[in-house]
């Protein structure tokens, strides 16, 4: 199964986020399959690929806790709702 999930890069005490399509079975420094984005906790920054999310949702992937609160603040289930009539 594919997840969305968030892979740590950056430096020590200096986190940043890239939101990345990752086969389920691997660790979270895994070779991913889509990065779709980034997420800097710190500044409060997020820059998503809304179509790339929007495919792999469609086609199933299950984002982790943390980027489906991510999703929904940036009105990803809104489009994806609206773009299947839901």
């Amino acid at each position: 199964m594919v997840k969305l999930r968030l892979k740590r890069c950056g430096r020590k005490q200096r986190a940043v986020y890239r939101i990345v399509a990752i086969d389920g079975r691997s660790r979270r420094e895994g070779k991913d399959l889509c990065k779709m984005g980034f997420y800097d906790p710190i500044n409060s920054q997020t820059y998503l690929n809304i179509p790339a999310i929007l495919y792999f949702l469609e086609k199933g992937a299950q984002p982790t806790g943390t980027l489906f609160d991510i999703f929904k603040r940036a009105g990803v289930f809104y489009k994806f709702r609206k773009k299947f009539n839901y």
